[in-house]
C-alpha cells in the first residue's frame, strides 16, 4: 500500500499510510525511541482518524518486511502542517528514513493546502536539527523546559514550496 508518488528510499523501502493494525508497532517504536511517547490508545486514535479519512490527519511509516522502522505523524490545522512525531528505529538511523517520511508528510500537507510546517525539537538534538535545516526548517522560538527532563525545545518553521491552498 505505497503512497502514489512516493519514491523508493534506502534499500528500496517506501513510505506508506499506516492503518490501525500498525498501532502496536507504532507504540513499540515510540517506546524504543523516546521515554515519554504516546500511549497505545493515542496511536489507535491517530491511525483510526486517518483511516476514516479525517482531513488533515497523517500517519506515515516505513516497513522493512513486517517490522516498522520509521513513522511520522502530523495534523493539518488551517494552512499549517503540525509535525507531531518523527521516529526512526535506532538500528536504522542515518540512512535517510527520517528524510524520506518527512518529505512525504510535507508533500501530502502541501497537497491538502499547507503553506508552512512547524515542529518542536530538543535543543540539543544536533542530528535532528541538521536534518530539519536541510529540509528548510529554521528556529523561530524556544520553549523553555518543554520536555519532562527539563530540556528546552526549539520551535522550527518551514515555508512549503508549491502549496496548493
Amino acid at each position: 500500500m505505497s503512497i502514489e508518488g512516493a519514491g523508493a528510499g534506502p534499500h528500496g523501502l517506501k513510505t506508506q499510510r499506516l492503518r490501525p493494525i500498525h498501532a502496536e508497532a507504532c507504540h513499540r517504536l515510540d517506546r524504543l525511541c523516546r521515554p515519554h511517547g504516546w500511549d497505545l490508545p493515542q496511536w489507535h486514535q491517530e491511525l483510526e482518524a486517518q483511516q476514516r479519512g479525517d482531513r488533515g490527519r497523517f500517519v506515515l511509516g516505513v516497513l522493512h518486511g513486517s517490522r516498522l522502522v520509521a513513522v511520522t505523524s502530523g495534523w493539518l490545522i488551517l494552512d499549517e502542517l503540525q509535525i507531531l512525531v518523527v521516529l526512526v528505529h535506532p538500528a536504522q538511523r542515518r540512512i535517510g528514513l527520517a528524510r524520506m517520511v518527512l518529505s512525504e508528510l510535507m508533500r501530502e500537507g502541501r497537497e491538502q493546502g499547507a503553506s508552512g510546517a512547524t515542529l518542536e525539537v530538543a535543543a540539543d538534538n544536533t542530528a535532528a536539527l541538521g536534518l530539519y535545516g536541510s529540509l528548510g526548517f529554521r528556529s523561530t522560538g524556544r520553549r523553555r523546559g518543554y520536555y519532562r527532563d527539563g530540556q528546552d525545545a526549539l520551535i522550527q518553521w518551514c515555508q512549503l514550496e508549491g502549496a496548493t491552498g
